[in-house]
């Protein structure tokens, strides 16, 4: 069967059919793959059965595999993951063993974010497989960055332009300061890279914005009250309806992201159900 690309009728997002992700893929099909995942940002595969390695196997047709996040940043204190899990598996779950939690992130809703965006040459990709998902409920919904960039206003377009900001790792998409951080008191004095807050996709050579994420961000070189006014101004506009496409999750789905120019957020769901997922991440490039 040959494959079929259904793109969604929102601002992002396709639907890839005619391929089973646990046998090996053509070259042809990859390719196919490749070229609607730039052109669409996400993509969503359904009914796939995988083990870690077949979703492994899979993610390395488009890059080299990245670590999660714990050890992108040389974590001392953190998760540990159980031993039979690959080491480039990061598992997203709320579910708890003997009191210890399986895997990061837990119930609560996880903001607008672009995955470890606070390391120097950030994933090109996430690739989500859901293994356990409670009912209509931890939805995740993408947001198109080129939309964004595109549409906003000159005036901030030209407030931004060349302008960096800070992506600190102190805090998880959920809220969570990170055990091996301090509290952060001062966000200009945080820890992280800069990156621009404009940068150019190295494959399509369009332009998006790049945020990371709200929670202590700060744009260098602007004292923090100027700061904090003008990415309230870009957040605003950015978080419009009109640029998301919101995901339901069935067991067996999986969705794969570029981002470099899509963010995500989950919402909440009661912690007394059980979800679990298997990531996978692809090395990027530094953004610039």
């Amino acid at each position: 069967m040959a494959i079929e690309v259904r793109r969604f009728d929102t601002a992002l997002g396709a639907e890839i059919r005619g391929v089973d992700l646990s046998r090996p893929l053509k070259s042809e099909d990859a390719k196919a793959i490749h070229s609607a995942w730039l052109e669409h940002l996400v993509l969503l595969f359904r009914g796939q059965t995988l083990t870690d390695d077949q979703l492994i196997a899979f993610s390395r047709h488009f890059g080299d595999l990245e670590f999660p996040p714990t050890k992108l940043l040389k974590l001392k204190k953190g998760i540990e993951q159980k031993s039979e899990i690959p080491p480039e598996i990061n598992v997203i779950s709320n579910v708890k063993e003997n009191g210890k939690p399986i895997g990061q992130l837990g119930a609560g809703e996880a903001a607008w974010h672009t995955d470890s965006g606070f390391v120097e040459q950030p994933p090109k990709a996430s690739i989500l497989y859901a293994i356990e998902i409670p009912e209509n409920a931890g939805n995740t919904s993408f947001l198109n960055m080129y939309a964004a960039y595109e549409t906003l206003a000159d005036a901030l377009k030209a407030r931004i332009d060349g302008r960096k900001a800070k992506h600190d790792p102190s805090y998880t998409s959920v809220g969570v300061r990170r055990a091996d951080f301090d509290e952060v008191t001062d966000v200009s004095k945080s820890p992280g890279p800069l990156h621009p807050i404009v940068r150019t996709h190295p494959e399509t050579k369009r332009k998006a914005l790049y945020l990371g994420r709200r929670l202590n961000g700060y744009i260098a070189g602007l004292p923090v009250a100027e700061s904090e006014a003008l990415l309230g101004a870009i957040w605003a506009h950015v978080e419009q309806p009109k640029f998301v496409w919101e995901h339901r999750w069935r067991v067996g789905d999986v969705v794969m992201w570029d981002n470099r120019c899509a963010m995500h957020r989950r919402e909440a769901f009661d912690d007394s159900v059980r979800r679990i997922l298997h990531r996978t991440q692809l090395k990027g490039d530094r953004p610039y």
